[in-house]
């Protein structure tokens, strides 16, 4: 088998090397996958993503959906779910990858995109962080998993980068270690994580100020007022 390194470092790109050393923290990132089969294709392509991130300099971690309740069917002190969101308020950025099933994204990803809140007290978890999409097909190269992503993202008021991963017969393309063979397939997301770990890079550090809306700041001061004005009375 080819070793990972061999598959990128010839064509590694140094300044990511070099930007990280600018960077006080190297950036965070959190990589979901959709399937909880022993041999997921999404979770192996999942692991491709953060292994290149860690390559990059970047910080990974990959959550494990294995226990995690459907949405609703158990309380936000859960311990799975309290992980995920934990997670998610940690990171930079996030990697979502999936299977295409029945023409969507799979119900295992989407539960866990579910359980993140769009506002938690005053904190906004998902607003401001960037995100990558790919996805696995069982046959020929479709986009629809990674389209469905894409609305998610936008609705959870994330940076969604351009590119995107979408492997078909994905079967073909893993050894039997769950490792992915050279191919246009493997360089794409290559190119999908070299672009968000860029992205996150120029991001980092201004994503509060990005994310400010006006309609945010104007409910605030209302909010702030009626409080102050039912004090007086």
């Amino acid at each position: 088998m080819t070793s990972f390194p061999a598959l990128v470092t010839e064509h590694f790109d140094p300044s990511i090397a070099e930007q990280i050393g600018k960077s006080e923290l190297p950036p965070r990132f959190l990589v979901l996958y959709g399937s909880v089969r022993e041999r997921s294709f999404s979770r192996f392509s999942a692991e491709e993503a953060a292994r290149l991130l860690t390559r990059m300099g970047a910080e990974v971690k990959i959550f494990n959906p294995s226990g995690l309740p459907l949405p609703d069917d158990a309380p936000e002190t859960h311990a799975k779910v309290q992980e995920l969101r934990s997670l998610v308020r940690w990171c930079d950025g996030m990697v979502w990858s999936s299977p295409e099933r029945h023409g969507a994204m799979s119900s295992i990803l989407k539960a866990q995109i579910d359980w993140i809140p769009l506002t938690e007290g005053a904190i906004r978890p998902s607003q401001g962080k960037t995100l990558a999409v790919m996805q696995v097909c069982g046959g020929s190269q479709s986009f629809n998993a990674v389209n469905q992503m894409r609305v998610l993202g936008r609705w959870m008021r994330m940076f969604t980068i351009p590119n995107q991963s979408s492997i078909a017969k994905a079967w073909q393309e893993f050894d039997e270690e769950g490792r992915m063979k050279p191919s246009a397939y493997y360089d794409r997301i290559v190119d999908v994580v070299e672009e968000l770990f860029k992205i996150t890079l120029i991001l980092k550090g201004h994503a509060d100020y990005l994310a400010d809306r006006y309609s945010e700041r104007k409910e605030n001061h209302q909010q702030l007022t009626a409080r102050v004005n039912q004090a007086k009375i």
